[in-house]
């Protein structure tokens, strides 16, 4: 009966430091680490959010970006830190539902070694191309891609990222062997294919939009399942000659695991008002993300889900992290 009265005054216990540490959150900084270089999309949500959040706090949002092995570097930090609630992750498909099914080394399991708080946006993705590539949509890509086995470079954010994800499916369906060229990040990505230096990308419209608009970049097609109002006149890769073909992107908010209920709760509700924002709301629109603002059950209902799903696309189409 001891035992039984002992545990359950230290459940109690528990319990009323998680709602007590909720109340006083934050007395101090807090920051998001972004596991990508400066420029990709995470960062431009996170530094989007930031803001927003300070004015809700009256402490500093600071955005550590933490690049390396596509989001594998950043994901473990955060899995690593104390589980206080001054630690977050702003990840994204890859790091929480892809890359543990891509790389025997990883240490972490972001299902049992993460805390899911909110998905937070759905990005469209975009297949650009540098306007020296000889191809003005899928089937011409496809067909230029047959005749240059292995000749027609394109970036991404690292091996295992979505844009890795997508360029490897693309690949796989289409019948071709266009040459994989990973980054440290979408950042970088981009610098080199606006130089020339690689041929074409498949990534977020977050950071892609500006240069198409400004005719940098030429967009080939949209990959999801439906078109991209930002870009009304660019077929899906579906439309375009390769059907059954989609991808979207996803970024979502995680704290390590131990977070007390409570204190996950309360970031969650100031992260869901933030995104209600309307400037938010039709910032991101206007850059080619849509809020999607889940609860911590359904975005971990989600995380399931789209880990299983990877899972078995990455062993049907063998994708590896090279």
């Amino acid at each position: 009966m001891r035992k039984i009265l002992n545990g359950a005054a230290a459940i109690t216990l528990s319990l009323a430091a998680g709602i007590g540490c909720a109340q006083t959150f934050p007395s101090k900084a807090v920051r998001i680490i972004v596991p990508f270089p400066p420029g990709g999309g995470v960062d431009i949500v996170a530094r989007l959010m930031g803001p927003k959040l300070t004015e809700t706090y009256k402490q500093q949002i600071v955005v550590d970006n933490r690049a390396g092995a596509a989001g594998v570097i950043g994901t473990e930090l955060a899995a690593r830190s104390a589980p206080d609630g001054y630690t977050w992750l702003l990840a994204t498909m890859g790091n929480l539902a892809v890359n543990r099914h891509l790389y025997s080394t990883m240490t972490v399991n972001p299902l049992r070694d993460l805390v899911p708080v909110t998905e937070v946006v759905a990005v469209y993705f975009v297949m650009v191309a540098h306007p020296s590539l000889p191809a003005k949509d899928v089937k011409s890509l496809i067909a230029l891609a047959k005749a240059r086995p292995g000749r027609i470079t394109y970036s991404s954010s690292g091996a295992g990222g979505a844009p890795h994800l997508a360029g490897a499916l693309f690949n796989a369906m289409a019948g071709v062997k266009l040459m994989h060229i990973p980054y440290k990040g979408s950042g970088p990505s981009f610098v080199d294919l606006l130089g020339g230096q690689v041929s074409l990308t498949f990534d977020s419209m977050l950071q892609a939009l500006p240069y198409i608009k400004a005719g940098r970049l030429k967009a080939l097609a949209v990959l999801g399942a439906k078109r991209a109002p930002q870009l009304p006149d660019v077929p899906t890769v579906a439309e375009s000659g390769l059907p059954g073909y989609e991808l979207t992107n996803w970024f979502g908010l995680v704290l390590p695991a131990g977070t007390p209920r409570e204190l996950v709760a309360r970031v969650h509700a100031d992260v869901s008002r933030v995104l209600q924002m309307s400037d938010v709301k039709t910032r991101l629109v206007d850059m080619g993300a849509d809020v999607v603002d889940s609860s911590p059950e359904q975005f971990a209902s989600f995380l399931e889900a789209e880990s299983a799903k990877w899972a078995k696309v990455i062993k049907e189409a063998n994708i590896r992290a090279e």
